[in-house]
């Protein structure tokens, strides 16, 4: 009955022995202690009892916090996959009014002049969150700005990853994101590192976002550059999370139908472009109405792969987390409708002492509301985000070391488990 009161259940997974973090005043804490003292008791919305109605609740309309933003237009370096990105830099009310708005951008968006631009560099020391949204979304989403409004209120400073094509962003090649296109924020992570040498830098990701950053912080391993990352509602595995969608009709009919109208938007949207890709077929794409459909016909064609659910294999993030070598925290609601409870991958992050999860049982997909309209996860993120800046000694935490994922050096040589690309690697002979 605790649910008549708001008071929703929280759980924590994690290694048998976290890692140790040296603080500020020269003691040390279990990273898992850190976090379980961070995290606000979890107190929502009695109104929205289950994981549809907290979901739902987001089609709401919800102004959120007002943050305003200057873009830049990022040409990738990516020799496979070439083209153009946007970042989204957040910047004063101040700096924002000054410019003329532009119709052709989200609301509270300008871009950067080439001479402004010139002068963004800078030797502080503020720390640094960039931001991956969710699916079809952007810098503009309200669920975004609930954790980017405290969290640069308080003196740190942001930026949002646009997806290929997502944001009203323009794109110059025949493709969209994908799941696991950790390219973008690849790319933009060193110019951060080459702009502000001196800011420590840590990221979230949201949904789709999180897939997407979990999967950069695995690839990078030990010599991933950023401080610490969180990942909320983190669909995981995606080929487990596209079979639970289509078992129900919620499921199928209202989300997986939201989903795949969103990325039709997005495909009218750069219809001309798109369809110079090899394989698309216009009449089909129109014809699709659920969120696989269009994976199949749209997604699964443009990126090289046979069907949509090799690429759900490939892109997941579930094997990802055993690879992971900074502290990573991931919040998940047990009852969420679209990042299933049965994608998550609890057995893995028993084995990784870099990483904790945090799961409660009531809160629905990046939902989590509260009385008032905030969102309980972004409270969590942000209280998080900060008391791991401002106690840990974060110039001085341990960095992350190739070892196998229960703690222990290989031994041998053969066979070798690829987290980042869910195979074993055998000797030819």
């Amino acid at each position: 009955m605790s649910f008549l009161f708001g008071h929703a259940k929280t759980s924590y997974t994690h290694h048998e022995t976290p890692i140790t973090l040296p603080t500020r005043s020269g003691s040390k804490t279990s990273f898992a202690d850190l976090i379980k003292v961070a995290t606000p008791p979890c107190r929502l919305n009695p109104l929205l009892f289950n994981g549809h109605l907290q979901t739902m609740w987001t089609a709401v309309k919800d102004d959120g916090p007002p943050v305003y933003y200057k873009r830049k237009i990022y040409e990738s370096t990516h020799s496979v996959y070439p083209g153009q990105f946007t970042v989204d830099f957040v910047v004063s009310k101040e700096e924002g009014l000054a410019s003329k708005l532009d119709d052709e951008l989200p609301e509270r968006t300008t871009f950067y002049s080439e001479e402004y631009w010139t002068a963004v560099g800078s030797d502080d020391k503020k720390p640094m969150l960039v931001c991956l949204h969710g699916l079809s979304g952007g810098s503009h989403e309200v669920y975004l700005r609930q954790c980017v409004a405290p969290i640069t209120a308080s003196g740190w400073e942001a930026c949002v990853v646009n997806g290929r094509g997502c944001a009203l962003s323009k794109i110059t090649t025949p493709r969209l994101f994908n799941a696991r296109a950790t390219w973008d924020v690849r790319q933009l992570v060193e110019h951060l590192r080459e702009l502000f040498p001196n800011r420590p830098l840590y990221a979230i990701g949201f949904s789709l976002g999180a897939n997407i950053l979990t999967n950069y912080v695995a690839e990078e391993g030990e010599t991933c550059v950023l401080k610490a990352a969180v990942a909320c509602s983190n669909p995981w595995n995606l080929e487990i999370a596209n079979v639970a969608l289509q078992r129900s009709w919620l499921g199928l009919s209202v989300y997986s139908t939201v989903m795949g109208g969103n990325l039709k938007k997005l495909y009218e949207r750069h219809r001309t472009d798109l369809l110079e890709a090899e394989g698309l077929n216009d009449e089909k794409i129109m014809k699709c109405k659920y969120l696989h459909e269009f994976d199949r016909a749209v997604q699964a064609p443009t990126w090289g792969y046979p069907t949509e659910t090799a690429y759900y294999r490939d892109a997941q993030s579930a094997d990802a987390v055993v690879a992971i070598k900074i502290p990573f925290l991931a919040i998940n609601a047990e009852d969420d409708p679209i990042s299933s409870m049965e994608a998550i991958p609890y057995e893995e992050f028993k084995q990784n002492p870099y990483t904790v999860l945090c799961c409660t049982n009531w809160g629905g997909h990046l939902s989590w509301f509260q009385f008032g309209g905030k969102r309980w996860f972004a409270d969590a993120a942000v209280a998080f985000l900060t008391k791991l800046h401002d106690e840990v000694d974060i110039d001085a935490l341990p960095a992350g070391k190739k070892v196998e994922a229960n703690g222990e050096v290989p031994t041998k040589k053969y066979p070798i488990f690829d987290p980042c690309n869910r195979r074993l690697v055998l000797p030819p002979k």
